[in-house]
């Protein structure tokens, strides 16, 4: 399910120093000789309780003076996704590009009125495989060079850049993995994006259009990437990806479910707000993406053996089934990247899969402490 890295017993003798390491680097695959040398060389922060909900969650001025776009100053960085971009370059989030969990949550709130559950689920799930669970940083991009020298390859340095994971096959505006390139803005797909828009929206990015569009972006991948995957948790953000633009980059004052190509290109493109622009007048919670799964309906699987092979998975989590998207996380995806963690480690990680799963308290899934509990 995800591509684990681990980073080479030569760190300390290459580098001189575990010190390289970046603050924010995720700590998710290392053998325990190599969080041996890493651990003591960072900064504990102890988690604290997420936020919870807005307590006004009406539409309000976001692109304010408080939060004017500003161009990317030297060692910022951004990554694979267009609303985290947009609320750094706007000051919603550190315009670094590294943030806290909390820092996330409250921005994603704040900036675009996401509803408080939501928030935390994909805050916390990303967190846990791409952030550092010791220092609680998460880049919302690559490594920035503020952070020293960078660890031999293969090492993981963390970040939302990681493949396969909430980056994914098959995006709107970035390319697959396969192809090199998998988080900058890339102009041919968006060209897709306007001309879908034209052909199903009379202009506009809307839902008929998401679901024409999801589905020819999974179609696009079978037929040219020989690695193309499409399982959970990939199944489930593809399909977020696709309404999250309806829901959070249409001005709250507009609320038709109707998106501005020209709007659209600058949150896509350049990380920007419009001018006068409000957020979502309702906490938005992702509601259209049963809408967008069910117009073309597609099982989880991947390609195998090369292009035009897409094997159907049956362990995947499904939209008929979300618990397992939660169990499989938890059992094969965190287990897998954290077999045996100790002390601190696992205490941080106990605590933030505790958050993780209070965002979906109440739904039926049953809560799996793969460590114990602390």
């Amino acid at each position: 399910m995800l591509k684990v890295s681990l980073i080479t017993t030569a760190l300390v003798a290459f580098c001189g120093s575990a010190l390289a390491f970046p603050s924010y680097g995720s700590l998710a695959g290392l053998s325990r000789r190599e969080l041996d040398e890493i651990l003591p060389t960072l900064t504990r922060r102890k988690p604290v309780n997420p936020p919870g909900p807005l307590n006004f969650t009406g539409t309000k001025l976001v692109n304010d003076a408080a939060h004017p776009w500003k161009d990317l100053a030297p060692g910022d960085i951004r990554g694979p996704c267009p609303g985290l971009n947009t609320l750094a370059s706007h000051g919603w989030l550190p315009r670094s590009g590294v943030a806290s969990p909390v820092q996330i949550i409250n921005a994603v709130q704040e900036g675009f009125n996401m509803d408080n559950s939501l928030a935390i689920f994909v805050t916390y799930a990303a967190f846990l495989v791409d952030g550092n669970v010791i220092t609680n940083e998460l880049s919302i991009g690559q490594k920035t060079a503020q952070t020293g020298p960078d660890p031999p390859a293969p090492a993981i340095v963390g970040g939302l850049n990681t493949h396969a994971v909430f980056e994914g096959d098959a995006s709107m505006t970035r390319g697959d993995f396969f192809f090199g390139n998998n988080h900058d803005f890339n102009e041919t797909l968006f060209d897709e994006f306007v001309d879908f828009s034209n052909r199903f929206g009379a202009g506009k990015y809307n839902l008929t259009v998401a679901g024409e569009l999801r589905f020819q972006r999974i179609q696009d991948s079978i037929a040219t990437n020989p690695n193309f995957s499409f399982i959970a948790p990939r199944y489930f953000t593809a399909y977020a990806e696709s309404v999250f633009p309806i829901d959070f980059f249409v001005d709250g004052r507009q609320a038709d479910g109707q998106l501005d190509l020209n709007v659209a290109r600058g949150f896509f493109q350049n990380s920007s707000m419009p001018p006068d622009f409000h957020r979502a007048n309702q906490s938005m919670s992702g509601a259209g993406i049963q809408v967008v799964a069910a117009a073309h309906p597609i099982q989880p699987g991947r390609n195998v053996g090369g292009v035009n092979n897409y094997v159907l998975d049956p362990t995947s989590a499904d939209f008929s089934n979300q618990c397992l998207l939660y169990t499989n996380f938890v059992n094969q995806t965190i287990r897998g990247l954290y077999p045996n963690p100790t002390e601190v480690l696992r205490e941080a990680l106990n605590i933030n899969l505790n958050f993780f799963f209070q965002a979906i308290n109440g739904s039926g899934c049953t809560q799996i402490f793969p460590y114990g509990q602390n």
